[in-house]
């Protein structure tokens, strides 16, 4: 998977995402047949201490933190031997482990050194790393996002967060991506197994293209949340071009 590719399908999801955001921050109106959660929150006293873009910011962190599940899950059956140096229970329990044990482990786990953020996900793709690679990918874009939204996951009135933080981190998962579907061993062999290509007979192909597609999902929350804060606040967002050539983390 391209980096090109990468930000094609976030461009095209971000005007979807930007009615999909709106109904999430307000109604709970069915989309495509499935009614949008509604917040456990809503309606408490607490919303008074909130505006759209405070929702707007609950919803997008929350949102990709569910896109971050399904693909943890997807990798965890992609790659099963991951999973096995982990646990022997399924993958949706490993994963519910993970994302709903918060208040236990808060995001350090001792497995992967308490790495977190971009030090977590080069782990992933480290040669000598033995242990399990999709936790600290999972957890390395999990703690970046959290980082960049000032280790909160509600937000109010009193918060502030920097449009530029939100802007970069897009841009890291794009690179987080390009690094899942490129970085090999030393045998040519994908740390981590995702999209696949493969033929039907000699002729016919197909593609599974769902990894590809969440991250896109995900680029487009994140880019959108970004660019509606900086028109807010009406503070410039400074577009870093990048290259698969030069392809780093920027600050966050």
């Amino acid at each position: 998977m391209t980096l090109d590719k990468i930000k094609s399908i976030a461009l095209r999801t971000a005007w979807i995402l930007v009615c999909g955001l709106a109904c999430a921050c307000s109604t709970n109106t069915p989309i495509e047949g499935k009614p949008i959660p509604e917040r456990g929150d809503r309606s408490s006293a607490n919303q008074l201490a909130k505006n759209d873009f405070d929702r707007m910011a609950d919803v997008e962190l929350e949102e990709n933190s569910q896109s971050l599940q399904i693909l943890m899950t997807k990798l965890y059956k992609r790659n099963p031997r991951e999973l096995a140096k982990s646990t022997s229970d399924p993958a949706e329990k490993m994963v519910a482990w993970v994302f709903d044990g918060e208040l236990q482990h808060h995001w350090k786990f001792k497995e992967i050194d308490n790495k977190q953020a971009t030090d977590a996900i080069f782990l992933a793709f480290d040669a000598n790393y033995q242990g399990d690679r999709v936790l600290p990918f999972i957890v390395g874009i999990q703690t970046m996002l959290l980082k960049a939204h000032g280790n909160k996951k509600s937000f109010y009135l009193t918060d502030s967060i920097d449009p530029q933080r939100i802007y970069n981190v897009a841009r890291n998962i794009e690179i987080a991506a390009w690094k899942l579907s490129t970085a090999r061993d030393a045998n040519g062999n994908l740390y981590l197994l995702s999209n696949e290509i493969y033929y039907k007979d000699s002729i016919h192909k197909d593609q599974n293209l769902s990894f590809e597609r969440e991250f896109g999902k995900m680029i487009g929350r994140t880019d959108l949340y970004a660019i509606a804060l900086a028109e807010k606040s009406q503070r410039l967002i400074s577009r870093i071009a990048q290259s698969i050539a030069t392809m780093a983390f920027l600050p966050f």
